[in-house]
């Protein structure tokens, strides 16, 4: 509707995820290199907890272009709120393997075989579960029986577990405890802070021709941040509203006046309490909300520390689950017959 009016090609804050709009923030950063590493590990469970609209499917979508078809097969699962036999036929649609009329034992056995059809072809099996949170013990169960299938000492499929940061508390039950066992690494994807919120709008806005119409206060910026916490999906929603009410008043500029407003229309709609004038100001004088401003250099600096340290704490997070599996075999042997 406003599009037109701005001169840009498309929305840009629309809700659904969107790879072409990824933008690499710190955390995403080193979240996403979690999750390169761990692919390029090959075995096991990587875990990735966030938030609701923290940009997690974004991430996932993201990493996915990346990977080349030739040398895995990714099959991602949203469903989650099954029983732990439904969940394995969704695995197995999810990869293309006929389950109709099978039964538990053929379809784990239909199931081992396409994996290894994938392996005799050089590829690998790549399994992703989206709202991990969901999942059953049952229906974790079944997910580490799969990690069981190997051809020698390869693992023959990986899983990325995906959830909302209750999925943190899930994990230290005593029932977890064997699944736990195999998590390789695993990363939460915090919020954006005030300077990531500004340049995330900004990214969003360039990426369909914005030429500074409208124009955005600083004052606008330190309210989106206030406003939405700094979680991506609430800034989409919050900077929607901002153009449309914008083009509706035919106005080029946004200013903190504009954004206070919106936030109390979307306030009301959704049931919720706007944002206080004093919680605002907390915010903004909070030490650490607040990024320092840097200069092209020292920033171009700081993102390839932020690179490397992210690729080292990925490293040291998998050397850490190696010791743990060499400490183990070192007590004794361990039963790998899958229960």
């Amino acid at each position: 509707m406003y599009e037109a009016f701005f001169g840009l090609s498309a929305r840009p804050f629309q809700l659904n995820p969107d790879p072409d709009f990824f933008y690499g923030s710190r955390g995403h950063k080193r979240a996403l290199a979690y999750l390169e590493y761990g692919l390029h590990q090959g075995e096991g469970f990587i875990v990735i907890t966030g938030d609701v609209g923290a940009g997690k499917t974004t991430l996932l979508r993201n990493m996915l272009r990346r990977i080349p078809d030739h040398s895995v097969q990714a099959a991602q699962i949203v469903s989650t709120q099954v029983e732990a036999d439904d969940l394995l036929r969704l695995v197995a649609a999810a990869f293309g393997v006929h389950h109709e009329g099978l039964d538990k034992s053929s379809l784990l056995i239909r199931l081992e075989e396409h994996f290894r059809q994938l392996h005799a072809s050089r590829r690998r099996a790549l399994l992703i579960i989206d709202e991990a949170q969901n999942l059953s013990q049952r229906a974790v169960e079944e997910l580490r029986m799969l990690s069981n299938f190997q051809s020698g000492t390869t693992s023959l499929v990986q899983s990325f577990l995906v959830g909302q940061p209750e999925f943190r508390e899930i994990m230290q039950r005593p029932e977890m405890r064997q699944l736990k066992q195999r998590v390789i690494a695993s990363y939460h994807l915090g919020p954006l802070d005030r300077q990531e919120t500004q340049h995330y709008v900004e990214h969003r806005l360039r990426h369909v021709g914005w030429q500074n119409d409208p124009a955005f206060s600083a004052d606008a910026f330190d309210r989106v941040f206030a406003g939405t916490g700094g979680v991506p999906r609430r800034i989409n929603t919050l900077c929607d509203r901002l153009l449309l009410g914008a083009f509706l008043a035919e106005r080029h500029t946004i200013s903190g006046t504009d954004v206070d407003e919106a936030s109390s229309e979307l306030a009301d709609e959704l049931g919720l309490r706007p944002i206080a004038a004093e919680s605002f100001a907390l915010a903004c004088d909070t030490p650490g909300t607040q990024s320092p401003e840097v200069g092209p250099i020292d920033a171009d600096r700081i993102t390839d520390l932020d690179n490397r340290v992210a690729v080292l704490e990925a490293s040291a997070s998998m050397t850490f689950g190696v010791l743990k599996k060499v400490l183990a075999a070192l007590k004794g042997p361990r039963n790998t017959t899958p229960k």
